[in-house]
């Protein structure tokens, strides 16, 4: 037997109605930042890459590319692995149409640490070759290679802002704001260029429609004045042929 009476029974399903919706707002949040949580977990940047290099008589260079800006510092890290018989050679380049080349080095073998500096906007390439040495024929090319690990430092993050603390005497705050403003100039940087970009995109726009603009003037005079041709030679092969006056 229900011993509530009915206006307890009212105030009872009152606080149930009240009482979930609370809980569905605070269990909300938590569940985002949970899930924000294990994708930092999981989820790392890569930061570097290895690779297996072929050795061959006549080897083709085998390139990393990355972007860069005008006078950003790229630091180049190449870690050859050991092998017999072989030699590997490193080239530092650009897509430019120069095609410059910052440095050529040949025989690396083990740690390799380089660094450049950008001459122009667009990528630069850290180009590998294994030269396979004389005393083997093109037929053992497959049998030979060498683990190549690189990592490529590019802008605010190939700066060593430990060493720049050390040498300035700069406090922990003061080093994260040097590296704060790093990054600010290098997002400035990229703005401007991405600026640039639009704005020979436009100019090229522009060209394209005033080159179309005139060929479809040249082809309407074109078409005119081969009508108006078309018109006197029929009318002159006409009376020739006396069918008109």
């Amino acid at each position: 037997m229900n011993s509530h009476s009915p206006r307890q029974r009212q105030t009872a399903k009152f606080s149930q109605r009240h009482s979930r919706p609370k809980h569905s707002r605070t269990s909300f949040p938590l569940l985002v930042y949970i899930i924000g949580v294990l994708l930092l977990l999981f989820v790392q940047p890569a930061e570097a890459i290895k690779f297996k290099l072929l050795a061959d008589r006549y080897p083709q260079p085998k390139c990393i590319w990355n972007t860069a800006h005008e006078n950003a510092l790229v630091i180049v890290t190449a870690n050859v692995g050991p092998g017999a018989s072989q030699r590997v050679d490193i080239e530092i380049v650009d897509s430019s149409p120069r095609r410059n080349v910052y440095l050529s080095k040949r025989g690396v073998n083990g740690e390799t640490r380089l660094a450049v500096t950008a001459h122009a906007d667009g990528d630069v390439g850290v180009c590998f070759k294994n030269h396979l040495d004389l005393g083997h024929t093109q037929t053992d090319a497959g049998k030979y290679n060498r683990i190549v690990d690189l990592d490529a430092d590019i802008g605010a993050d190939a700066v060593d802002y430990n060493a720049i603390a050390a040498k300035e005497s700069l406090s922990g705050l003061e080093t994260e704001m040097r590296k704060l403003e790093g990054l600010v100039t290098e997002i400035v940087d990229e703005m401007a260029y991405l600026k640039r970009r639009e704005e020979r995109f436009q100019s090229t726009n522009h060209s394209t429609n005033i080159r179309v603009q005139n060929f479809s003037l040249f082809s309407l005079c074109a078409l005119i004045v081969l009508g108006i041709w078309q018109i006197f030679h029929l009318r002159a092969f006409f009376k020739r042929k006396y069918l008109i006056d």
